[in-house]
């Protein structure tokens, strides 16, 4: 599933995010999303969300 869309991430899902430090790489940090931090309903590169672990990033895909 897409992570473009903010009404598919609910917190306890697991997603696989790409940080800030590995936009370039590409890097993809799998992780349970803890806060939602994107308040529009969608957004073209992710929704930006906080992991359990701390991390923050881009949602590109979802997991469960």
């Amino acid at each position: 599933m897409s992570g473009n869309l903010r009404a598919n991430i609910s917190i306890g899902l697991e997603v696989d995010v790409v940080l800030k430090q590995d936009q370039r790489s590409g890097n993809l940090t799998r992780g349970i999303v803890e806060k939602i931090l994107t308040n529009s309903p969608n957004h073209p590169h992710g929704i930006k969300v906080r992991l359990e672990s701390g991390d923050v990033g881009r949602v590109k895909q979802i997991l469960s």
